[in-house]
């Protein structure tokens, strides 16, 4: 075992994780800062690994349209009004008033933004916008803010400790004042591989859930350790029924969003049967349906609030009928006109036109459109194992993208427990229903510098003297020696993923919700066990059942639609519920009191422009 003493401990090195602790180095320069990773530093977590079409980072600078010194207020209303009401308003005004000088931090570090002939950076229109915001370097944005942040941090001297997972939260009475490690390592025991931190203030920045799902665009690892480690705590968790959901690629995990759609792919199943017509509305024409796939490109996370959900739905259903799906790019879809697309979409094709091509070849199949609109699109899917030249077609399925929810913060990234804050993905309270795209981006990098900055300024005029007893070690080792009975820890997590993919994915209903629930119950009064893949693994895993629980329960409290939270009274009903707005314009609160969960709904921080 292993003990050491910080000022400021930040679990998690991604985007998030790395300003955090950049920023709680620069306010505190004398302050010892520690930064903890389950995985490699720059190898692991979803900014180091994510791609996209063209990933985003949302920021609203003096030339970005609308334009004027008060630009950053449209920005502030989207996030609010796009994210259903349910978010806090004032932490969408931080965002957007502080996304000037994110970007222009991670300029300055070295991020290869995209520019024009002027210098200023070049910005594009994304999901829910009405004006340009979004920043990128090509598909590689989050790789490269990740790249930057590494080099700044490994100047300085944060500690790094790699390939150790936080497994509990230590606290006294209602503050935080530290956490316990277990090495990834393979000693036989636990105390071999034990390392306690005691630290003044600590911050979560560990990502999201995507492994409680069996298909997500996630890296292995993220399984919603700091949503776990939270609420065990006594900390509250907000929104968590509000996750992105869009058709990805299994193989390559690539979001079939952007051009993949505009190029107007065909819809299969493993039949070679075009199934879309069949969830549409009856008569619906190969002009509609096309249309609906072009506009998919724009509107890839699932929502209430657009049409193309009916594409997500019946990707969904027909998944759930035990078919698989793919994405045709040599064929058209049937009776598909490219005059056929609304004249707004077929001016939207023209701007994105790289490889200009004769009008009949464009219409000849999505391949050659693709080609022609992005040609790198082909490329990558090529150097990752799928060749769309050859006539390979993509499978596909519904994906989890991002948690819109977490640990609930506050202005200063500060949670409803003292001295515990979080940021990133593992927040809750910044986002709401849905998220402009780039936001997430952008939200770990505004409050990783501000929750670093806090969890700084708190530590350096924190004097109590407040020390990790040997008891409190002893009591969180007898909680890991507890696993040992029941499953095995892989065939958990298995078990578990299904429950969600079933019941708290783009169809949700009562009874789905209910019996999934029930499934959990099950599996926790059964219990959990080592297994080949080890006790971190296994740990892993019993995380996943807590924040399992929290979505459906989350799910089930919600009974509307609202953002990608489809609510349908039955499973074959052809239309999810609508939203009851404004009678729903709350958000659920999730808190762990005395081992119950606790769920309360509440009212947001309006938005005061």
């Amino acid at each position: 075992m292993k003990l050491f003493h910080c000022d400021v401990l930040i679990i998690g090195a991604g985007g998030a994780g790395l300003r955090a602790a950049i920023e709680a180095k620069e306010t505190f320069k004398k302050g010892k800062i520690f930064l903890v990773t389950k995985g490699s530093l720059g190898a692991s977590g979803v900014t180091a690994t994510a791609c996209s079409d063209r990933m985003a980072f949302h920021a609203t600078l003096p030339y970005t349209e609308p334009g004027g010194s008060d630009n950053w207020k449209k920005h502030a209303e989207d996030i609010f009004r796009m994210g259903g009401y349910v978010s806090d308003g004032d932490l969408a005004m931080i965002l957007a008033k502080e996304s000037q000088a994110a970007l222009e931090y991670l300029d300055h570090l070295g991020v290869p933004f995209v520019k024009r002939k002027d210098g200023s950076v070049d910005q594009f229109i994304t999901d829910g916008s009405e004006y340009a915001r979004a920043c990128y370097t090509g598909p590689r944005t989050a790789n490269h803010i990740e790249e930057a942040l590494v080099k700044k941090i490994v100047s300085t001297d944060i500690r790094i400790i790699e390939h150790c997972m936080i497994a509990d939260l230590i606290k006294y009475r209602r503050r935080v004042i530290g956490a316990l490690g277990i090495d990834e390592g393979k000693e036989p025991g636990i105390k071999d591989r034990l390392k306690v931190f005691s630290s003044k203030t600590t911050i979560l920045a560990t990502g999201g859930a995507g492994e409680a799902y069996q298909t997500h665009v996630f890296p292995e690892g993220m399984t919603g350790d700091g949503y776990a480690l939270a609420y065990r705590a006594g900390a509250e968790l907000v929104n968590m029924e509000f996750i992105q959901i869009g058709p990805a690629s299994i193989k390559t995990k690539l979001n079939c969003s952007g051009s993949l759609m505009r190029a107007v792919p065909r819809f299969l199943n493993e039949k070679d049967e075009e199934f879309l017509k069949n969830y549409l509305p009856e008569g619906a024409s190969p002009a509609e349906v096309s249309n609906l796939i072009f506009e998919k490109g724009a509107s890839w996370p699932v929502s209430i609030d657009k049409r193309t959900l009916l594409i997500d739905v019946a990707m969904f259903k027909e998944i759930a009928q035990g078919h698989r799906v793919f994405l045709d790019y040599q064929t058209n879809p049937e009776g598909f006109r490219f005059e056929d697309l609304d004249p707004k979409w077929q001016q939207r094709y023209e701007k994105e036109i790289k490889e200009p091509i004769p009008f009949e070849e464009k219409a000849r199949s999505p391949l050659d459109r693709l080609s022609e609109i992005n040609p790198e699109s082909i490329e990558w899917l090529k150097e990752h194992g799928i060749d769309l030249r050859a006539g390979e077609p993509m499978e596909i399925g519904p994906c989890i993208q991002h948690f819109q929810g977490g640990v609930k913060i506050r202005e200063k990234g500060n949670t409803s427990l003292k001295g515990l804050y979080a940021a990133g993905e593992c927040a809750g309270g910044q986002h709401g229903a849905n998220r402009p795209g780039g936001n997430a981006l952008l939200d770990g990098q505004v409050f990783g510098k501000i929750s670093g900055r806090e969890a700084a300024l708190e530590a350096m005029h924190f004097d109590q003297n407040l020390k990790v007893t040997s008891h409190q070690i002893e009591r969180l080792l007898s909680k890991l020696k507890r696993i040992g009975k029941g499953k095995g820890a892989s065939e958990v997590r298995q078990e578990v993923q299904s429950i969600n993919s079933r019941s708290a994915s783009v169809v949700r209903t009562p009874e789905g919700i209910r019996n999934g629930l029930k499934r959990l119950k099950a599996l926790r009064r059964e219990g959990l066990s080592i297994d080949e893949k080890g006790l971190v693994y296994a740990l892993e895993t019993e995380n996943l059942l807590d924040v399992g629980e929290m979505v459906l329960r989350a799910c089930l409290a919600r009974k509307e639609s609202r953002g990608p939270h489809l609510f349908f009274n039955r499973f074959d009903d052809p239309r999810p519920l609508p939203s009851q707005d404004p009678k729903w314009r709350k958000y659920i609160v999730i808190q762990n009191r005395s081992g119950k969960m606790v769920l309360k709904k509440e009212k947001p921080v309006a938005i005061n422009l």
